[in-house]
């Protein structure tokens, strides 16, 4: 039994296009158009910022494709950084990682699946922030719980969210057809009407719907768990991206038909509002699918946010209690634990809408990071071998959109929170130095992991090559 534990090769292409697609489509695409159109004005627009976030999305993906054959261990950006950034950059990655951007998302498709579960209750009125919170909080534990109880089990949620998402967005778009036959297509007339073209609009128009996207580096995290990654990575990420950005644009001409801008951007749960006014009284189907979706999406974060800290903790830039997985379950339980507690935490003082600004500013700060890391590996290192290629001209348009979604926010209106978000990223540089490089009160670690080790029944696990 001396060669440790290791996680098992068996996602193939099915199952990889299912996860791709299923982190994407969550709670975004039930939620984000009011908020796409608020920020950019006019229905032309925003068809236009969804077509270019699938694209983004897309090029974003086949770049990461390229970096997850050169580099082909779990762990993405974080991996990556390490190879090409060095230590201390993906030390501090993985410090915002665990501590901002996984809890961050999490919280955010709670909050929306506790939007929708609510939903029917409180026809007509706004429902309180309390009780939110309170059914975000009881989903959050419940995924864990599945999370550490079975890999299979957290796959068949996976597989079953993934149908019914599917069978939602055709029942919408379905919907929406029919309705465009009988000739609504008055909120269509002068769609560009009212267009904000402002640096800020633009930049939080893409925040917003760059986050119903967000889940195209999915595969990324699992490279190791992944049949023949060489040939299923790129082949996945292009059936699942294109896949995704059709039915949103379909879904949004569906909204827009039943829905005139107005009462769009005013809705707290779009698609239950659609209901409402396609299916009538049984408008509560779309609340619950639209709930459904969003735990299946929120299964998936939890399912590749585990996979982070334990490849972090592999590397010894994180407490080796995290890099361990359960004797007989093979779940990386502490890690999914860890990033539960800091998720319900996250919960406590945060609203959807500022939650996902912060969490893309962070998140496209390190894209940056990890694309220029693949051109400085495409310059430096073309000796490399690499299954996949890609032209040098897309990690560079890619980097640059990154830069822009960086800046845009900052530059056109300077809020403080970003300062922070700026700050507590660098902190991890500071924590770095005493903690990793060298390595001080190791003891009391010990201690702590030993008890750890044996409360919750969990072994250090190998490296898959």
């Amino acid at each position: 039994m001396e060669q440790g534990l290791s996680l098992k090769r068996e996602v193939g292409i099915i199952g990889a296009v299912s996860f791709i697609a299923g982190t994407m489509i969550g709670s975004g695409i039930f939620i984000s158009p009011q908020y796409v159109l608020l920020a950019i004005g006019s229905p032309g627009a925003s068809f236009v910022i969804w077509a270019c976030c699938g694209l983004i999305a897309m090029l974003g993906g086949l770049c990461y494709a390229e970096l997850g054959t050169i580099i082909p261990e779990s762990g993405g950006e974080y991996i990556y950084m390490l190879r090409t950034a060095g230590k201390v950059t993906a030390f501090v990655f993985v410090f915002s990682f665990v501590s901002v951007m996984r809890p961050a998302s999490a919280t955010g498709i709670a909050l929306s699946c506790a939007e929708y579960v609510v939903a029917p209750f409180y026809s007509g009125c706004a429902p309180p922030q309390l009780v939110l919170k309170c059914v975000a909080a009881v989903v959050i534990l419940a995924l864990a719980l599945v999370n550490c109880l079975s890999v299979r089990l957290a796959t068949g949620i996976q597989v079953v969210t993934m149908a019914i998402k599917a069978l939602t967005l055709a029942v919408i778009i379905l919907g929406g057809a029919v309705m465009l036959f009988q000739g609504n297509t008055a909120n269509f007339e002068d769609s560009f009407d009212g267009t904000n073209v402002g640096v800020k609009a633009i930049g939080i128009a893409f925040y917003q719907g760059l986050w119903s996207y967000d889940g195209w580096n999915t595969l990324n995290y699992l490279t190791e768990e992944l049949k023949r990654p060489e040939v299923n990575l790129p082949r996945a990420l292009v059936i699942a991206i294109s896949l995704v950005t059709g039915l949103y644009l379909l879904v949004n001409v569906s909204y827009l038909t039943v829905m005139t801008p107005k009462e769009l951007m005013s809705s707290t749960a779009v698609a239950v509002t659609w209901g409402n006014k396609v299916l009538g009284s049984w408008g509560w189907i779309m609340s619950l699918a639209a709930a459904l979706s969003a735990f299946g999406s929120l299964n998936g974060t939890f399912f590749s946010g585990g996979r982070v800290c334990f490849v972090a903790a592999r590397e010894g830039h994180m407490p080796d209690i995290l890099s361990m997985a359960h004797v007989h379950r093979l779940t990386p339980s502490p890690a999914l634990i860890f990033t539960t507690v800091i998720s319900l935490v996250v919960l406590i003082p945060g609203d959807f809408q500022s939650i996902v600004n912060y969490f893309s500013f962070t998140a496209w700060f390190f894209y940056a990071v990890t694309l220029s890391g693949l051109i400085y590996l495409k310059i430096k290192k073309p000796e490399l071998p690499r299954p996949y290629s890609v032209p040098i001209v897309l990690p560079i348009l890619i980097l640059l959109v990154a830069i822009f979604l960086v800046l845009a926010p900052i530059i056109d209106q300077p809020q403080i929170e970003y300062l922070y978000v700026a700050l507590f990223i660098l902190s991890g540089a500071i924590v770095y130095v005493p903690f990793i490089h060298f390595k001080l009160c190791p003891g009391m670690f010990d201690k702590v992991t030993t008890f750890l080790q044996l409360f919750l029944e969990v072994v250090p696990a190998e490296k898959n090559l």
